[in-house]
């Protein structure tokens, strides 16, 4: 296979590992994976279980999460956008079910007035939830749920603006795609067969695949859970394994690893604690360090804080009264204020340690965590510099 069809390849992989779903209005795109679709499929399969769907509407690479409890990566409505509450996933939630019984189009209107019916369901009542659309905050938070709807392809505007509704002055129309609105669910079983009450013991259930019968099955799910978490997460640290998954990944390392350079372009880099997929291209994450903004200074100057410290643990009023120490130094590039923002800032930039597994939170009690060591900046050494 020649150069630039291996290239060819790693970016239709690339792609799908960014968007699991893609249209066939997106064209350059849809045909980019369509071309490989074969090869991709039969990757897939084989190192992560996820199945690859292609036809003449919709790609769809059927992508299980390698953990449902990681919560430090939410939705947004757009890039860089307020990421979502606990109303905003709910109210996604209840528009998908509005639309699964929708004709092929909906105002924003009348999607509204039918979330709310369904909104008082006794057990979303008896949850605390409530949505009366009585606010421009409720109204705001439907609109969030529906322009991520939008940027999946579930609905396409046909007329009218989000921003009207919002402002109580006007509506929106929307076609509703039913191709991609079945895609949406991965799952190996049915929400609906599954007993289970509790949240987590649903999940388990949903996602369940039994048990291994032979020892040839429990390796293939032992690649597949590597896989995806070498895939999923920044890094993969070796005490978070169970015994199993320890001996398998000492014994298979260098294979997964190179299958994945060879398959994405990720580069393996191995410490004794773990190992981290490096993306040179840094296009995979959602988080970015280092990223322009106070937030994003602040965050920096925080890992180097941490990386240094000389501590496992530290408190988080430590780390507000380093941000406030900080502030006259940093006056003129931080916005105004940032210093009574201390607090707020010092959470901004935990949430984005936390999304990159640089430490672990345990209430007021910030724990570091080895690939954080990165950011410990220490004085340069110049290489044939004379002593004085």
């Amino acid at each position: 296979m020649s150069v630039s069809a291996v290239d060819d390849k790693q970016r239709a992989a690339r792609l799908l590992l960014r968007t699991p779903l893609i249209r066939s209005a997106d064209e350059e795109r849809y045909r980019l994976v369509r071309r490989h679709a074969g090869d991709l499929a039969e990757w897939f399969e084989i190192n992560t279980g996820w199945a690859l769907h292609v036809d003449s509407e919709v790609v769809r690479l059927e992508r299980e999460p390698a953990s449902v409890t990681d919560a430090t990566h939410p939705f947004a409505a757009r890039r860089g956008g307020a990421p979502f509450s606990r109303r905003r996933y709910v109210l996604l939630m209840l528009s998908l079910s509005v639309l699964e019984r929708s004709d092929s189009q909906i105002a924003l209107g009348r999607l509204a007035e039918q979330v709310m019916v369904v909104a008082t369901a006794p057990e979303l009542a008896g949850a605390g939830f409530v949505f009366e659309l009585a606010s421009r905050e409720e109204r705001s938070d439907l609109v969030a749920a529906v322009q991520l709807l939008l940027e999946w392809g579930v609905l396409a505007r046909v007329a009218g603006d989000e921003a009207d509704f919002v402002q109580n002055t006007g509506d929106a129309l929307y076609d509703v795609s039913r191709r991609v609105l079945s895609e949406l669910l991965v799952t190996r079983r049915g929400p609906s067969t599954v007993a289970a009450t509790t949240l987590n013991e649903r999940m388990t259930a949903m996602r369940d695949r039994g048990t291994a019968p032979t020892a040839d099955l429990r390796n293939l799910r032992l690649r597949h859970s590597l896989t995806r978490r070498l895939l999923d997460d920044p890094v993969l640290y070796l005490d978070e394994l169970d015994d199993d998954e320890t001996a398998y990944l000492r014994s298979q390392r260098s294979l997964i690893c190179r299958r994945i350079t060879e398959f994405t372009g990720l580069v393996a880099e191995i410490r004794l604690e773990g190992i981290a997929m490096v993306d040179f291209d840094d296009d995979f994450s959602d988080v970015r360090m280092p990223e322009k903004g106070t937030e994003g200074h602040v965050t920096l100057l925080l890992a180097e804080f941490l990386a240094r410290c000389g501590q496992p643990e530290i408190a988080f009023d430590a780390l507000v009264a380093h941000v406030r120490a900080l502030a006259p130094d940093y006056a003129k590039y931080w916005r105004k204020g940032a210093d009574e923002d201390a607090v707020d800032l010092v959470e901004t930039a935990l949430g984005r340690l936390l999304a990159l597994r640089l430490v672990v939170r345990n209430g007021d009690s910030i724990r570091i965590l080895p690939a954080l060591a990165r950011y410990a900046l220490a004085t340069p050494t110049i290489i044939g510099a004379r002593q004085s």
